[in-house]
């Protein structure tokens, strides 16, 4: 709740005449509760202001209208995809029809005359194109762990270079402290010495 003669919300949205904003802007200098309630108000008329524009809906549906009720075959096809007991029925059903149908239906195989196969060749091929696969992922976890090593390394330089600026300036700091210390105590020493002549 506000003191000011005027409403804080009109001087916010600048719908006050300039005598009126003038009268505010004295008083919100002088009155601690109105400057803060205007706070509040600025802070959340710019928060309002970040928020999107949202098109008013038409109309409002309400739970008994009729409109938003699924239908009755999306109601059974809902309630049959939400049990998972029917689904994992229904799954098992379909795969047994389709074993039955392949067994029955599948081609007997072509008997044909089969050459030998030369093992040994496939043999070297497989090994060859893994002991290549090998060395590419050798190659590439090597490289990777160069650049890792490479950051850590950097990233401990740049640590270890900080940590010694500090040193040093604290170093400095202490010797300009332990410097001024010993200047007062040598000012305070001449000051309080005797003079020669007089021992």
């Amino acid at each position: 709740m506000s003191c000011s003669p005027f409403d804080l919300r009109d001087y916010l949205l600048d719908e006050l005449v300039e005598e009126g904003r003038r009268q505010v802007d004295q008083h919100v200098r002088s009155c601690g509760g109105c400057h803060e309630e205007l706070e509040r108000l600025r802070i959340t008329h710019s928060t309002l202001l970040t928020l999107r524009e949202e098109e008013v809906p038409q109309r409002i549906g309400f739970v008994s209208d009729k409109v938003f009720e699924p239908s009755g075959l999306r109601r059974v096809w809902q309630t049959f995809w939400n049990s998972s007991a029917k689904l994992g029925f229904a799954s098992a059903a379909m795969l047994s029809v389709a074993l039955v149908c392949f067994t029955f239906f599948r081609q007997a195989p072509a008997v044909a005359s089969v050459a030998p196969l030369d093992t040994s060749r496939i043999d070297a091929q497989v090994a060859a194109r893994l002991s290549a696969a090998v060395e590419k992922a050798v190659a590439e976890s090597e490289t990777r762990q160069a650049g890792k090593t490479a950051a850590l390394l950097a990233a401990a330089e740049q640590r270890f270079e900080r940590q010694r600026e500090t040193d040093m300036l604290n170093v400095r700091q202490n010797l300009d402290v332990l410097q001024k210390h010993y200047n007062v105590r040598e000012n305070l020493m001449a000051r309080y010495e005797p003079p020669r002549d007089m021992k």
